[in-house]
């Protein structure tokens, strides 16, 4: 699944799968509370652990039901289409909106803030987004699909919008110019389901200091922000694509309104706290939390902190620094690896 993502784990899969072993049983329960884009939680469900997935981002929640929870495609036997494939063919095919994304992300809008027009989505992509989502919406109202069904297409549409975005990494602001891919048409693609792995996981949706209370594994894994960029604010405008809602789009980024997707991890003074109160929270024995050197606590600070509840161990594990990142300190950067058992 090809993502612009801050912080993806993609490359540590190896290393992380490989440390996971080494302190669990084969099945164990392995819980991913910050999932991301899901793709630490599909490796440990292809290695056939059961996964408890959470994030406190609705797009996230979507990846992770349908890398986790779909093993074959959805009958969708209530829309009266016949399967996957005439679904995604029936919402391709829609007329043009011209709603909130045309409105307000769309050089051909007019934003209600009275700014200037915004370039994320061609005027074209923009009307195709608000009637592949008004028809989505729809069939929620309808009871028509399931959460699962919902999660796949809904899916299906960040990435289908991720493909044509015009924007440099994040969403935090789209590009003066417009690149190659933005001027394509914006286009559904059947996801690609993992066949033949246990379906038995569980996917919660909230901040993880919140869902902490709920898990109950042999290992959790971590992986928090590093810094202050927020997730939340970089990622608003697929957010407001999985939720399907339409929000005050604010600024000249047309920002969403996203403080209620605050997170304690992107703060100084916050983070040793948020970090407790996982710690106390979940029923686990053992946690496994990657961090970088270049995020807010030292390493110095992170062993102090993680030994209130355990012993400590740590990997660390140099890294080629991205493409958009090189130069400040030097083309590596280190990724810390910390274990903790109570």
């Amino acid at each position: 699944m090809s993502y612009r993502y801050i912080g993806n784990k993609t490359r540590l899969l190896p290393i992380l799968l490989d440390s996971f072993s080494k302190v669990v049983k084969d099945g164990a329960t392995v819980a991913d509370i910050m999932c991301g884009t899901a793709s630490v939680s599909e490796a440990l469900r292809t290695s056939e652990y059961r996964v408890i997935a959470s994030d406190m981002m609705t797009f996230a929640a979507h990846h992770a039901r349908v890398r986790l929870l779909l093993s074959e495609e959805p009958k969708f036997g209530k829309i009266g289409l016949k399967g996957y494939a005439s679904v995604l063919t029936h919402l391709n095919q829609l007329k043009l909106r011209k709603g909130v994304f045309f409105k307000e992300y769309s050089p051909d809008g007019n934003p209600e803030n009275g700014g200037e027009p915004r370039k994320y989505f061609s005027g074209e992509n923009a009307g195709r987004i608000d009637a592949i989502t008004a028809q989505l919406n729809q069939w929620q109202v309808d009871e028509t699909i399931s959460e699962t069904e919902n999660s796949l297409l809904r899916h299906d549409l960040v990435l289908a919008s991720n493909r044509v975005a015009n924007i440099a990494g994040t969403y935090g602001h789209h590009r003066s110019k417009w690149g190659t891919s933005a001027l394509a048409s914006l286009e559904l693609r059947p996801a690609t389901l993992l066949a033949g792995h246990r379906t038995d996981h569980t996917v919660h949706q909230g901040q993880a200091e919140t869902v902490a209370p709920l898990i109950e594994a042999d290992l959790c894994y971590i992986d928090p922000p590093y810094m202050k960029r927020q997730y939340a604010a970089n990622y608003h405008i697929i957010e407001t694509i999985a939720r399907g809602d339409s929000p005050e789009a604010v600024g000249v980024s047309g920002l969403r309104p996203w403080r209620d997707q605050y997170s304690d991890f992107c703060s100084k003074v916050k983070i040793r706290d948020a970090f407790r109160t996982i710690f106390k929270s979940a029923q686990c024995g053992q946690f496994m939390i990657s961090y970088s050197e270049d995020g807010l606590l030292t390493e110095e600070q992170l062993m102090e902190l993680f030994s209130e509840f355990g012993t400590v161990s740590l990997q660390k594990i140099p890294f080629a620094r991205f493409r958009s990142n090189a130069g400040g300190q030097g083309g590596t950067v280190m990724e810390y690896l910390f274990h903790i058992k109570r």
